[in-house]
């Protein structure tokens, strides 16, 4: 862990931090580096694995095809940028949007740790098996233990359907609306939508 960075304090620091950072390859191909977007006072947090394309050209997480999916089951639970920070493991996009190695997640989680670490979350959203296995637990099956809930300390963590998946098997979309409506039913029991 790298507590220079797990130690920042403001929000303005840590991005000056991520855009310089040189600590694995990735940022010799990127084009913008993707931090983050949403309210720094949420209390719930979407995390996916990387940015793809869109992500790269825009210099924000979920804003291709996926992205749009993802605020289309958002926007029906009430969940929006003003309540919800949504972030990814690793700030650079893989090329060909490819996995993430782990070599890369291990270089680029501190950010991650040190985003959370200031927006305190009660409620962490895995998307997709990649987060939940770094974040959940190194065994998570995500066909069958998406919607289910994790206690971390004093965050409730769960995983649902990355939406590049619904995209690719709209079979799952039935599962993700469960999912979503689990993920609205315990913000509104812990009190944050």
């Amino acid at each position: 862990m790298d507590e220079e960075i797990t130690n920042i304090q403001l929000w303005s620091d840590l991005l000056k931090s991520c855009m310089s950072c040189e600590k694995c390859e990735l940022h010799k191909t990127k084009t913008k580096t993707v931090f983050g977007k949403g309210s720094h006072e949420a209390k719930i947090m979407f995390i996916g694995e990387a940015p793809g394309e869109s992500e790269d050209r825009e210099g924000l997480p979920f804003v291709g095809r996926a992205g749009k999916l993802l605020d289309k089951y958002m926007a029906y639970f009430d969940l929006t940028l003003d309540n919800v920070y949504t972030a990814n493991i690793l700030k650079c996009r893989p090329p060909k949007n490819r996995d993430p190695a782990e070599s890369e997640q291990d270089s680029c989680i501190d950010y991650l740790r040190a985003q959370t670490k200031l927006i305190d979350p009660k409620i962490i959203v895995c998307l997709g098996r990649i987060a939940a296995v770094r974040i959940i637990k190194p065994d998570f099956k995500i066909t069958s233990e998406h919607g289910l809930w994790f206690k971390k300390g004093d965050i409730y963590m769960t995983a649902i359907y990355h939406p590049s998946a619904l995209l690719r098997d709209p079979a799952k979309k039935s599962d993700a609306l469960l999912d979503f409506k689990s993920v609205h039913a315990k913000a509104v029991e812990l009190g944050v939508l």
